[in-house]
């Protein structure tokens, strides 16, 4: 065809051709992200999604006295040492069995790694993905992570407590690496350390990576603990903390940050791989930015035309204009220098030009600042907040920084507010104090349809590894069911079945109705013991013609060694 065309129409189907290459690739590097999973550990009992929103709904601060099973954190006799902090429970608790390990590899485990892979692991189930089913895929783990108090602990023990797992058991590109190798993912698995903003910087790399190609899903996590009071005592004499334990943002009392502790996990795919796996899209990642504030007036102290200037690359890449953005979660540490700093590049990059206030706030206030952590923990904020339409309350505010103007252009929700925009967009801020700054866009979940399953009755599957945790798990559902009324029968069948691993303590359900399914999960108060240890040999038998044929089938498969 080509042949019968001049030389000039020639290079003009070249120069099209050209340009529809450009073009796929421009739409593949700004492609919006989708969330499809979450999972978390946060201070005040926070253990998956749902009572995470709780807590930000109800206004709730988790940061309390240092429990007495944190002893090795307590040391009152040095002046400015926090009393309080937000601390997870029972971090001294795992389950190695269920992932392979061996008590005594276990012993000497960071605890970071063990919440990272319970963590990871609930994501992928809380998206519907079977973990079991992407090994071999190319999939990647970006893990952002800081602190290795463990490490201390390690190197600092008598000789012959030190074993074969010391090495890997300490290891922060373990807590990557350990993950990927339990899934079996050939993705790459990174651990990222910029301090504060390592959570969110490991997202935006994590987007990056799935834009360009080189995975296909991608789990970003933070996490951060505090074992040692070393850390602690480091940050107080620099004047980082406040002495009462909390993060008073943008108050006029704000005198440093309140530590916290946790871990939280997101998986991501590209938004056309997402729709093509019919996946529930919690939200979507339609930019971001890193970058660093270079030479500042000291190593530590934040540089406001630097964080302008991430906030600016990170909607120029989501190609969102800053006027459309409704709230923004701050970065917002609570020190008396920070604040005004962060509001001042705030208002030069949002405030012109509103026709309403931009909302902001910080998730430090109810939970403290987390650290590596601290990114992620604000990212799923704004993710619940878009899903259930509401702004939660920033806490700790009674008196605004004097150093402060919001003017008409920014608001800082006191009390819980509607979010009433069915096209909701949201920046999130992280800066580290090593300097690396860090935003992201986020917008929420499109409108998809499914067809509805109407087909009655269905099956639902659940198993464990063991008894104890089988039944545990038909409690666990039984509860969600009261907490989520609208859930549809086919859809909590379907995840069940194909969403999740499938292990040895098995249970199977044929309800008809939710009503009949929550009945019958009550009615389960003890699980048989006889759990087959080999998988049960199977045969499916396909009469030719109507049902007449399996009556002879099964007089065949009873009489005859060879059809059976």
């Amino acid at each position: 065809m080509t042949e019968t065309l001049s030389p000039l129409q020639r290079a003009g189907l070249a120069l099209q051709e050209m340009r529809n290459r450009i073009d796929t690739l421009e739409r593949s590097q700004t492609e919006p992200i989708a969330i499809v999973g979450m999972g978390c550990r946060f201070p005040g009992n926070i253990t998956d999604p749902d009572s995470f929103w709780q807590l930000l709904r109800d206004g709730k601060n988790a940061v309390g006295e240092i429990p007495k099973t944190r002893s090795e954190l307590l040391a009152s006799d040095k002046p400015n040492y926090p009393q309080r902090g937000g601390f997870l429970d029972r971090i001294d608790e795992f389950d190695a069995e269920f992932f392979g390990i061996s008590p005594r590899e276990a012993a000497t485990m960071d605890p970071q790694q063990r919440l990272l892979l319970e963590v990871s692991w609930e994501a992928l189930e809380n998206g519907g993905i079977a973990p079991s089913k992407l090994a071999g895929s190319k999939a990647g783990v970006f893990l952002g992570i800081s602190l290795n108090e463990f490490l201390q602990y390690s190197l600092f023990a008598d000789r012959d407590q030190l074993d074969i797992y010391s090495a890997t058991g300490s290891s922060l590109s373990i807590a990557a690496g350990r993950i990927a190798y339990w899934l079996g993912l050939h993705g790459p698995a990174i651990a990222i350390d910029t301090a504060c903003s390592s959570s969110l910087v490991a997202i935006h790399l994590a987007c990056q990576s799935l834009r360009q190609g080189e995975c296909t899903l991608a789990i970003a996590a933070g996490s951060h603990l505090m074992l040692s009071p070393k850390t602690t005592l480091a940050m107080s004499k620099l004047n980082a903390l406040s002495p009462d334990g909390y993060c008073k943002t943008f108050d006029a009392s704000a005198d440093g940050y309140g530590r916290g502790e946790g871990c939280g996990a997101i998986v991501l795919k590209r938004l056309g791989d997402a729709c093509t796996d019919g996946d529930r899209i919690l939200a979507l990642i339609r930019g971001s930015a890193v970058n660093q504030d270079g030479r500042s007036s000291g190593l530590t102290v934040p540089n406001g035309p630097a964080q302008q200037a991430v906030v600016r690359s990170a909607l120029q890449n989501a190609r969102v204009n800053p006027q459309d953005v409704q709230y923004l979660e701050a970065h917002g540490t609570g020190t008396p220098l920070g604040d005004p700093i962060e509001v001042g590049a705030i208002d030069a990059v949002f405030g012109k030009g509103r026709s309403q206030p931009l909302a902001i706030g910080s998730v430090k206030t109810n939970i403290g600042h987390l650290e590596a952590a601290a990114g992620i923990a604000g990212l799923m904020k704004v993710v619940l907040a878009m899903q259930h339409g509401e702004i939660p309350a920033h806490l700790h505010l009674q008196n605004l920084n004097d150093r402060i103007d919001l003017g008409d252009r920014i608001s800082i929700p006191t009390q819980r507010q509607p979010w009433t925009e069915k096209s909701r967009l949201a920046g999130v801020s992280s800066f580290g104090f090593s300097g690396t700054n860090a935003h992201v866009i986020i917008e929420s979940a499109p409108e998809l349809t499914s067809p509805k399953t109407t087909r009655s009755p269905q099956i639902l599957c659940l198993s464990a590894k063991s008894k104890t945790a089988l039944q545990q798990r038909i409690t666990a559902l039984s509860h969600y069911l009261e907490t989520h009324p609208d859930l549809e029968l086919a859809d909590i069948c379907v995840t069940a079945n194909a969403g999740r691993s499938h292990f040895a303590h098995r249970v199977a359900f044929l309800p008809s109705t939710r009503s009949q399914l929550q009945a019958m999960l009550a009615e389960t108060t003890s699980i048989p013991e006889n759990v087959a240890t080999q998988p049960p040999q199977i045969a499916f038998y396909f009469p030719a013609i109507a049902s007449t044929n399996l009556t002879l089938g099964r007089s065949l498969y009873d009489s005859e060694p060879h059809f059976r």
